[in-house]
């Protein structure tokens, strides 16, 4: 059978049955785990292509999964890597990490035709090697992450999400990236609803941030937060997108299935609690 058909929909939101979110679990815990196994790995002197043969290798012959990003809109790589003023969508390359650097990576793995959608930031030689300015954002986006997932139970709305992560920004004076979002996801890697971050600029009554919370809802919380301005430059390569002042930026990411009290994170790692 179809399970697409066996869904309930709200508003082209496709409401989860339990036992597909219980192969989302799968997924998000595979996902994460995929974080945790690259972290010893994220090191000077090594390029962002062999932590993407990494992960691919472990993706594909380890946990017997498929890389979602690979070949995903002719995307050319298994994961994304996004160093310093990268906001998002950095294609792995020869380029080496030095010590000081931050870098993002983010992980998509499909199991069982289901998603599980990831990001965390990593210190490049260590935390004490980045700049102040470096742990800061770091930390802050992180907060903001935490902030958005606070809110999210049945009955509250994507606007809650949003307002939450913008001011803890704002408070910070970093600003959050706009042109970017998080999503749906389940069988598809990109599902409605659009999940905003900010909420400044845009009219209260915009259909994504009047969204209100059901349980059966997944989808990604994703901040991406910059130390300078919020403007961004897509490079020639398509894909690349980076602060058009050249600022730091940061992101986390996490998968949500939303339950009848609140919410579970399906992507949530060994080092975290949530």
């Amino acid at each position: 059978m179809n399970l697409l058909k066996s869904n309930r929909r709200m508003n082209n939101i496709i409401l989860k049955t339990p036992e597909q979110i219980e192969k989302m679990r799968v997924a998000g815990r595979l996902a994460a785990d995929v974080l945790e196994m690259i972290g010893q790995h994220v090191v000077p002197g090594v390029t962002t292509e062999a932590l993407d043969k990494i992960c691919h290798d472990y993706i594909v012959n380890e946990q017997a999964a498929i890389p979602a990003p690979l070949k995903y809109r002719g995307f050319p790589k298994s994961i994304c890597t996004s160093i310093n003023h990268v906001v998002c969508h950095g294609i792995p390359s020869d380029k080496k990490l030095k010590a000081g650097d931050i870098i993002n990576i983010d992980v998509t793995v499909i199991k069982d035709g289901f998603h599980g959608d990831t990001s965390k930031m990593f210190f490049v030689g260590g935390r004490d090697k980045a700049s102040i300015l470096a742990q800061r954002l770091t930390d802050v986006t992180y907060e903001c992450l935490m902030r958005g997932i606070e809110v999210v139970k049945p009955g509250n709305k994507l606007l809650d999400v949003a307002n939450a992560i913008e001011k803890h920004a704002k408070s910070h004076n970093f600003s959050v990236v706009e042109v970017f979002c998080g999503h749906g996801i389940g069988q598809a890697f990109h599902e409605e609803p659009q999940v905003l971050h900010y909420v400044s600029k845009l009219p209260h009554e915009h259909k994504c941030l009047q969204t209100v919370l059901k349980p059966g809802m997944t989808f990604t919380i994703e901040p991406m937060i910059n130390a300078g301005k919020k403007h961004v430059t897509i490079l020639r390569d398509g894909w690349t997108a980076v602060t058009k002042d050249k600022s730091l930026s940061a992101q986390w990411e996490h998968t949500l299935a939303i339950t009848e009290i609140g919410v579970e994170v399906l992507t949530k790692r060994q080092d975290e609690s949530i």
